[in-house]
């Protein structure tokens, strides 16, 4: 784990305006991971487009954090479906190929 991989999460909220109290209220649901280093809060790389995410659904469309959690989990679900209906095609196929 390299403190490279990290970004801090002032810097994060500086440039999208928004609180830091959104981030930790993130953590605090479990949506996102929040490591501490030298007394600084950082969110790994990884995770910098999920929160984006939050954010845009929090600011432009006035979810509230639970709304988020739930979305994000309906939106996981929709892909799961999805890639089990991509392999349920793909296995539909060999049989008609016979």
């Amino acid at each position: 784990m390299k403190k490279e991989e990290f970004i801090e999460v002032g810097h994060l909220c500086t440039n999208h305006s928004i609180e830091i109290s959104f981030i930790i209220e993130l953590a605090e649901i479990d949506l996102i991971e929040i490591k501490t280093i030298d007394q600084f809060q950082y969110i790994h790389q990884n995770e910098v487009a999920n929160v984006e995410k939050m954010i845009r659904m929090h600011h432009d469309l006035g979810i509230n954090k639970e709304g988020i959690d739930i979305v994000l989990n309906l939106l996981n679900k929709v892909t799961e479906l999805e890639d089990e209906l991509n392999a349920t095609k793909n296995r539909l196929r060999l049989y008609e190929e016979f």
